[in-house]
């Protein structure tokens, strides 16, 4: 197990893909970054999440910078250990397929997020997402350590809109921030994302 702290860089783009690693506690942020050095935030990921699989498919080097998000642990498994152990574990396999699966899934969502909805429409489903919102909840916090300069990044507009959309969501009702509590998602935030 490896212990990161606050924006520590677990891997950088380009650097050699050679294992995977398991999230046990905290949060990373994946983000990659242009030639020109324009950045963008691809995943946050939290407890319980691999990432880092693209070295099992070849990969030869990191497609994205991984970056702790707040203190976290986690454990790195070697590519050549990774592959024995998926061969020798069939319930570990599944359970890595399954993941693989769900992020597979959520990519492609996002994709049509990013073609078909407005930014206002996106900001509201990354913070459904950001705070694991489920469909029984009722209010939820969202990850702490995301500002609003990560959100413009994984929305893909800039960070005055973004300011002022989360204005427009807090006086709505769908949001409240509290300096103790951290950012809270309320169930009418849902009614953005579903409306057409």
């Amino acid at each position: 197990m490896r212990a990161y702290a606050a924006d520590e860089s677990i891997f950088a783009q380009g650097e050699p893909a050679d294992a995977v690693y398991f999230l046990i506690q905290g949060k990373v942020k994946l983000a990659v970054a242009s030639h020109d050095g324009k950045e963008a935030i691809v995943a946050t990921l939290g407890r319980g999440e691999f990432f880092g699989e693209g070295c099992l498919a070849g990969q030869p080097s990191r497609m994205s910078t991984a970056t702790a998000v707040g203190d976290c642990s986690l454990t790195r498994i070697d590519t050549p250990m990774m592959t024995q152990v998926l061969h020798d574990e069939p319930a570990l396999a599944a359970v890595f397929i399954a993941h693989l699966l769900s992020r597979i899934i959520r990519y492609e969502a996002d994709l049509v997020d990013q073609i078909f909805n407005s930014s206002e429409k996106r900001l509201a489903r990354v913070l459904l997402l950001l705070s694991h919102f489920r469909p029984d909840s009722q209010t939820e916090t969202v990850v702490d350590g995301v500002n609003q300069e990560h959100l413009a990044q994984m929305v893909g507009t800039t960070r005055s809109r973004i300011n002022l959309f989360m204005n427009k969501f807090r006086k709505l009702g769908l949001i409240d921030y509290n300096a103790e509590a951290g950012l809270t998602v309320r169930r009418g935030l849902l009614d953005v994302v579903r409306r057409d």
